[in-house]
């Protein structure tokens, strides 16, 4: 049987449901983890163990008893530090907020736990989601479980870290420009960002309020569905969410995707990408070919414009949500975060409503390109998680345009996956992103793809 640790946790659940497993079993191979790796890797700030260990005595008898909650039941999960858990120390991973306890549980986190899901932590961030990785701040910076040497990605840096190493079967990230989808790739993971409106933001502190997006990092696709299963409603407390019905995530999956239409978008990355990546792009275009799917070149509108455009409204909300704490308290953020943030003091009111103005320009732009297939596929990275050294820059969005921004400035909902490995060993994610509120279609494509690719399924030896 596969170590409990590696086990994705669609397959807890079924064993959950057989019996063959407590939930006990589930958190104390966690917590072991954690204990043996976490002084490492950085991947939590807070480890709720005795929380935690309370929770699972009680799922395990609840379950005996016949008295099951919902899908996640038992499951033990980290939330990434923005998200606000009543009683339970949320810092945003920022001296700002060192001592910062809610006293309301963000909706995310009211889903989960009436559900059933047991709470093992708080995962690092980059300082309130964009200034890192920085080792400046209370709390070291996460790093990469499949070599250490290596960052995780961010923002959602602890939440990847701690899936990859087994330290957590689901973890929550958020998604501006691609905090999910960047620790997806970098670790070897599925990390899903819906549709925008599909999940709430309420209790997730946020970096820029019309680009912000909560979603899940998992160890597969079909782990990802079943968090959307639990996750996805209407929150009338949440002025961006939408109210639409909540698809069933879950029976679709497993549909053939034959005669699906993938649009192959290369000019975001031809020329830029790593051979690795190239090649992993090409890789996935034959094992979705194989699957019955017809790839469509398309080209879209020029990448550096989608990045452009987002930088420009994160810039703008970011620096209006923190400038009252910036004028009156810098020293309490992180030298990065202080830079970052500081610059939307420079964008004039007339330059954000024109980001605004253009996002609808390049969002209607994506879906006439997409008005003729289902999904796109592109690269999620330029090449395997970099060292520490190399990312230590003060405006690191002034390099090459973010391969992950697009989905973001059009609210589209977009899916990583891990599609091959680099020369180094690293793990290498791809990117498909689907019609808006079409997610529970982009996941089946998802999940097609990985359970195509049974050679891809291995972890780090930490």
């Amino acid at each position: 049987m596969t170590s409990l640790h590696i086990t994705s946790m669609a397959e807890a659940v079924r064993m959950l449901r057989l019996g063959s497993i407590k939930p006990t079993e589930l958190v104390e191979s966690c917590l072991t983890q954690i204990k043996a790796h976490d002084n490492k890797l950085n991947a939590y700030i807070t480890v709720c163990a005795d929380e935690a260990r309370e929770a699972a005595i009680r799922a395990d008898r609840e379950i005996k008893n016949g008295l099951p909650r919902g899908l996640l039941h038992g499951i033990p999960v980290a939330l990434k530090d923005i998200y606000d858990t009543a009683g339970v120390l949320t810092t945003c991973h920022s001296n700002l907020f060192r001592n910062r306890v809610p006293d309301n549980n963000c909706d995310a986190w009211e889903r989960m736990s009436a559900d059933g899901a047991i709470l093992l932590g708080k995962t690092g961030t980059h300082e309130f989601a964009t200034g890192g990785p920085s080792f400046d701040l209370p709390w070291p910076p996460p790093r990469n479980p499949w070599n250490t040497a290596h960052i995780p990605a961010g923002s959602s840096s602890g939440s990847g870290a701690a899936v990859a190493a087994g330290m957590a079967y689901l973890a929550m990230g958020s998604d501006t420009g691609g905090s999910i989808r960047g620790p997806a790739g970098y670790n070897g993971l599925s990390g899903f960002k819906p549709s925008y409106g599909r999940l709430s933001r309420r209790g997730i502190f946020p970096l820029s309020w019309t680009q912000d997006h909560a979603g899940p990092l998992a160890r597969t696709t079909e782990d990802c569905a079943f968090a959307m299963q639990v996750l996805s409603g209407y929150d009338p407390k949440d002025p961006a969410s939408v109210n639409t019905p909540v698809p069933d995530y879950l029976s679709v999956l497993n549909q053939p995707i034959k005669g699906t239409r993938v649009g192959w978008c290369t000019n975001w990355y031809e020329g830029k990408a790593d051979a690795s990546v190239e090649k992993t792009l090409s890789d996935a275009v034959k094992i979705l070919q194989d699957l019955g799917a017809e790839i469509v070149p398309v080209e879209l509108p020029p990448l550096v414009d989608f990045h452009a455009c987002g930088r420009v409204i994160i810039l703008s909300e970011s620096f209006a949500i923190h400038r009252q704490w910036l004028s009156s308290q810098p020293e309490m953020y992180g030298e990065f975060f202080r830079l970052r943030t500081r610059l939307g003091a420079f964008i004039s009111a007339d330059q954000y409503v024109d980001a605004l103005r253009w996002r609808r320009t390049l969002a209607a732009a994506m879906l006439e390109a997409m008005s003729d297939v289902d999904v796109l596929l592109t690269a999620n990275q330029y090449g395997p998680a970099e060292t520490f050294e190399d990312t230590q820059q003060d405006y690191h969005f002034f390099g090459e345009p973010s391969l992950t921004m697009p989905a973001n400035v059009s609210g589209q909902p977009a899916l990583t996956i891990r599609g091959g490995f680099s020369e180094n060993g690293l793990p290498l994610g791809i990117q498909l992103i689907g019609q808006s509120f079409a997610d529970a279609n982009l996941l089946r494509i998802g999940h097609q793809f990985e359970q195509a690719r049974p050679d891809l399924n291995s972890w780090p030896t930490l």
